[in-house]
């Protein structure tokens, strides 16, 4: 009863629910009366830059080209650029996703293991969300722009990432709940992993880093014997020929 008929809504959570596993879309669609006027906004930007003003560029989804539109005219400035697509689930499983990897990046970056082992993980783990999303619907080249790319690197390596904050603490030998227990904002990254864990059976996708990180926060595997799992897994070819 508070939001009007037609108008739009803009989606910044970036997340899939627990036990459900639906998309953020899909639980505002629950509720809303025209979820096709649900547009999804995903892509590298921290909101503290954001309020500060400088330059970022964001994708916004939306199944109807108009409602993302509208998102576009509302939100787009000279210090915010806004492109659009009609890729909700490939933009959503993007922006969500990405936190796991993060997770992992973090963990190699607080064992020390360098620029080589950071840059091996940001690769594979795209390979691995966009093998997940376009299991799930998503467009193959979604994941190669700011709502997957973009989001993901900036996670990976940024300093105000809380994701990659929890697995750098993580790396450096203290426990999950001491670091839940003392961080000011939510890692969002530790239940996506759960969900992550789920829809990756559900599917039939295969995700070995986001398995690895699922069992080190849940079940409390070494963060060494995670990467050296990692490192000899079965040798094959980097792509498969379709």
């Amino acid at each position: 009863p508070h939001v009007s008929s037609g108008a739009v809504v803009v989606s910044a959570s970036k997340g899939i629910e627990q036990g459900s596993l639906k998309r953020m879309t899909e639980v505002l669609a629950d509720v809303l009366t025209d979820p096709q006027r649900i547009v999804v906004l995903s892509g590298p930007s921290f909101a503290v830059e954001v309020s500060r003003g400088v330059p970022t560029a964001v994708t916004m989804a939306a199944e109807d080209p108009e409602a993302a539109g509208a998102a576009l005219a509302a939100f787009a400035n000279s210090r915010f650029r806004v492109y659009t697509s009609r890729d909700v689930v490939g933009v959503e499983l993007g922006g969500a996703v990405k936190n796991v990897v993060a997770i992992a990046t973090g963990i190699a970056d607080g064992l020390e293991y360098g620029h080589n082992a950071r840059a091996a993980l940001i690769t594979r783990g795209l390979a691995e969300i966009a093998r997940l999303g376009t299991a799930l619907g998503g467009e193959r080249l979604t994941f190669m722009g700011l709502a997957g790319l973009g989001d993901l690197v900036l996670t990976c390596t940024g300093d105000l990432s809380r994701n990659r904050t929890l697995g750098l603490r993580l790396g450096r030998g203290e426990r999950l709940e001491e670091i839940l227990a003392d961080m000011q904002m939510v890692a969002e990254g530790v239940l996506t992993a759960r969900s992550v864990h789920d829809l990756s059976l559900r599917a039939g996708v295969e995700m070995p880093i986001a398995e690895q990180v699922h069992e080190m926060l849940v079940h409390a595997k070494s963060p060494r014997v995670v990467v050296e799992e990692l490192m000899m897994r079965e040798y094959k070819p980097e792509f498969e020929r379709r």
